[in-house]
């Protein structure tokens, strides 16, 4: 079977002749991942749109969703999961308030703080997007056997923990 080649293996190997003292084998792994990334941000944000939903919507509702009954969550604990500042935060709750996908309550443990809580609307739309985003991200692992995936996951988790985060 004859070895099939992309634009990659392309790049990488006009390279080689240009300059064969460097190893281009970091290229072949990364720039690949770069290409896919790419893919993949599209795919996602055509899922989101598809559910009426910005990206930075996506990561709030989906904190909340996947905290479970009664999905609510501080904003401190939003914060720690979506990593932005509490200014923004603060804003992109105040936006969800408005879009009646989230609502503010009080804390029934400490009255001076605040929960934020999913909607049902919140809920349904989220619901939709992860099954969009499920749907969509299959597709584009769909040339790969399930061993295949289970395989590449477990290198890109051996990868990612070296970052640390």
């Amino acid at each position: 079977m004859a070895h099939e080649t992309d634009e990659v293996d392309r790049i990488v190997g006009a390279w080689s002749l240009q300059r064969p003292d460097l190893d281009f084998s970091p290229l072949e792994v990364l720039s690949r991942v770069d290409r896919l990334s790419r893919h993949l941000d599209r795919a996602r944000r055509e899922a989101f749109r598809r559910s009426d939903l910005e990206p930075w919507e996506w990561d709030v509702l989906s904190a909340l969703r996947r905290a479970g009954e009664p999905y609510q969550l501080s904003p401190k604990q939003l914060l720690q999961q979506t990593l932005v500042s509490s200014g923004t935060m603060t804003n992109r709750i105040d936006r969800l308030v408005g879009r009646r996908l989230v609502r503010r309550e009080s804390d029934p443990g400490d009255g001076r703080s605040i929960l934020v809580t999913l909607t049902d609307d919140g809920r349904v739309r989220v619901d939709a997007a992860i099954t969009r985003l499920v749907d969509a991200e299959a597709l584009l692992l769909a040339g790969l056997s399930k061993g295949d995936r289970d395989r590449l996951a477990a290198l890109l988790r051996k990868l990612s923990l070296g970052f640390g985060d």
